[in-house]
């Protein structure tokens, strides 16, 4: 069940909040029209996995809601030229 999407705050934005039983889990969507630069999923760096770790514990302090876990997902989307598109969904990505 999606619970928020696009979520902001001054830190920073979530792609999607969702609930899978009793956990939580913040995705990362990327989406990329060519594998030239890497898969989708190789543009979340680091720096990206900090502040997501950052921004979940935002959103859990404001929301009140207490998970019995939470998880981190990429939905990797890529987009070629010509054709349908193909979308990756990485459970647990970090």
């Amino acid at each position: 069940m999606i619970l928020d999407r696009n979520w902001r705050c001054s830190d920073g934005e979530v792609d999607l909040v969702l609930r899978d039983g009793s956990d939580i889990v913040f995705c990362e969507v990327k989406t990329r029209r060519g594998d030239a630069f890497g898969s989708p999923a190789a543009a979340v760096t680091y720096r990206k996995v900090c502040k997501l770790r950052q921004l979940a514990l935002r959103w859990i302090a404001e929301t009140g809601i207490r998970p019995r876990g939470i998880r981190f997902d990429v939905v990797e989307v890529l987009m070629p030229a010509h054709g349908a598109g193909q979308v990756t969904h990485i459970r647990a990505a970090f």
